[in-house]
């Protein structure tokens, strides 16, 4: 009796273990905006370097917690003189920054690869690649792009493809040997029909498009996108627009087919402070693969928010979660800031709560994000208004306190 219960139970657990999936997750992020007053806040006196990594620590964890990290770097690194609008040229340490806190991949093409002409889409990518971060949608030499325009990202088995294109370069052409992937669907279907020659599990598109500042997609979007479905890719990731557009996920249970696609993340990083335009959502899913399919799962958003505020005379700036609870009022220095971010969470979600299909909000895990390091002065500050609430509250208390004479 004994070797029968042994014998069903190994097989129990050959069989359980032989169904369970495999998994590969993903963060994808908007726009990193390169703005002439955050490159100026990068500037460090004492050092005498950039320095980006405040911007990007809050969320260090979150972003290191995926397999994949991408997101839309929307600047050249094409050297000095550093500007921003209308021609952005970052300091490397903005990619540098990038890595350092979990970004694995930057796409690079958008209206913006060319401001710095074609030395300057040369420069950029020979910065990422000596930086070892990946990237694709902009490339030094024409004759390579072919080989390395599908970015294959491989974890657990799983092999995903990521395509990058813009609907322009604000009208300045690259020239031989620069290449930057604009918006064609006759080479767009050639793309895609190569990449599935790969074996790969499931292809990303991560395309620059849309109307700025426009809450919804044109019809120039959704037409693309149509294509995009058409063609079989499977996910569709969309920048450009500054300000949030739908998540629309499609189940075709059917023909066993799924396309889920986000119109436009947002900015992740900017200068931009109108309203609506001081944040973004994060787009997380995870790819599960069984013997029999691979699926999109856990398919969520997280909003965040660019937390610019001045300490001693110069700008500083933060992306920071929305939904954790260490960005409660008492974080702020100033309460204006805490209530322009609270009305970018109302804005948000009831944008997407009601545009959005089969995609809700996710909540960041305390145990994944660590405790963000403002500056010394903000934590004394935070330190003085907690002790001089404790002192009202005594106050209080002694003066409602009875006269026992």
């Amino acid at each position: 009796m004994k070797n029968t219960f042994l014998i069903v139970l190994i097989f129990s657990v050959g069989f359980c273990f032989s169904q369970k999936s495999k998994e590969v997750s993903f963060l994808f992020m908007g726009d990193i905006m390169g703005h002439g007053p955050q490159i100026r806040s990068a500037w460090q006196e004492s050092s005498k370097e950039y320095d980006y990594d405040e911007v990007f620590k809050p969320l260090k964890e979150l972003i290191g917690s995926v397999d994949f990290a991408v997101a839309n770097l929307e600047v050249t690194l094409a050297g000095k003189p550093y500007d921003g609008y209308p021609q952005f040229s970052s300091p490397d340490n903005l990619a540098v920054a990038c890595k350092e806190n979990g970004i694995d991949v930057l796409v690079t093409a958008n209206n913006h690869s060319c401001d710095r002409g074609s030395k300057g889409v040369i420069k950029t990518v020979k910065t990422l690649d000596k930086l070892s971060i990946l990237h694709t949608g902009t490339f030094s030499d024409d004759k390579k792009r072919d080989s390395l325009n599908l970015l294959i990202l491989s974890k657990n088995g799983i092999k995903v493809g990521l395509l990058n294109y813009t609907y322009g370069t604000n009208g300045m052409p690259f020239a031989t040997p620069s290449y930057v992937n604009l918006l064609d669907s006759a080479l767009i279907k050639k793309d895609v029909l190569k990449a599935k020659e790969n074996e790969i599990d499931k292809l990303i598109v991560f395309v620059h498009w849309g109307a700025e500042y426009k809450d919804f997609p044109n019809q120039y979007q959704k037409q693309y996108n149509k294509y995009f479905k058409e063609l079989g890719v499977d996910v569709v990731i969309g920048s450009h627009p500054h300000v949030i557009q739908p998540m629309i996920y499609e189940n075709d249970s059917t023909n066993n087919t799924e396309f889920l696609t986000a119109y436009s993340l947002g900015n992740f990083v900017s200068n931009q402070r109108e309203r609506r335009k001081d944040g973004g959502v994060m787009l997380r899913l995870s790819f599960s693969k069984t013997k029999k399919e691979i699926k999109i799962s856990n398919k969520e958003y997280l909003l965040t928010w660019v937390h610019k505020f001045k300490e001693a005379g110069k700008n500083h700036y933060q992306i920071l979660p929305c939904a954790h609870p260490l960005y409660s009022k008492s974080y702020f220095s100033n309460e204006k800031d805490f209530e322009a971010m609270n009305t970018f969470i109302k804005d948000s979600r009831e944008h997407l709560n009601v545009s959005n299909q089969e995609l809700s909000e996710g909540i960041p895990q305390p145990r994944i994000l660590i405790e963000p390091h403002p500056p010394e002065k903000i934590k004394l500050t935070i330190k003085r208004r907690k002790v001089l609430a404790l002192t009202k509250e005594k106050n209080r208390r002694k003066r409602l306190k009875p006269n026992k004479k």
